[in-house]
Order: C-alpha cells, then structure tokens, then sequence
C-alpha cells in the first residue's frame, strides 16, 4: 500500500487506465473477428463495413495511446492485403 497520497492517487489512475485499455484491446480482438468471418462468408458490403470499423478502431486506439502506431499501420496493411485477395477470386 502506498504511503504518499500522490502515490495512492496514481495507484487509482493507472488501474483506471489498465482497466480502459484491456476493454480496447478486446474490442479490437472482436472486431478483428468480426472481419476476418465477414472474409471467410465473403459478403462483400459487411466486409468493407468490419474493415472500416476495424480501422477506425485501431486509429482510436493510436490516438490515445493503447496500440503503437507501427503496429496499428501493420494489422491495417494485413487486413487490407486480406480484403485485396477475397475481392480477386
């Protein structure tokens, strides 16, 4: 238990923050999800609807600082590249 009040205050904030963090990061997971089994049905109109809200999510996510911006660069290019190979067969 921290004895500095500072201390406790921060202990309060970087839970809070955890907690906002891993409720994003399980978004992202679903709606990645989401995507891939729009793919995998090949139902065009809710594919490009998943991949939108996919990226939207992952640039939120940027934004406040939960992904690293490389990384949200990255699982956009790969979903990109997913969404190029099932709108070629």
């Amino acid at each position: 238990m921290p004895n500095i009040k500072s201390a406790a205050k921060r202990v309060k904030t970087s839970e809070k923050s955890r907690r906002r963090n891993a409720e994003t990061r399980s978004v992202l997971k679903s709606l990645r999800k989401n995507l891939l089994a729009a793919i995998t049905a090949n139902e065009s109109p809710k594919t490009q609807a998943a991949y939108r809200a996919f990226c939207s999510a992952l640039d939120k996510g940027v934004k406040h600082g939960i992904v690293p911006k490389n990384t949200a660069i990255r699982k956009k290019a790969r979903a990109a590249t997913m969404l190029r190979k099932t709108a070629a067969k």
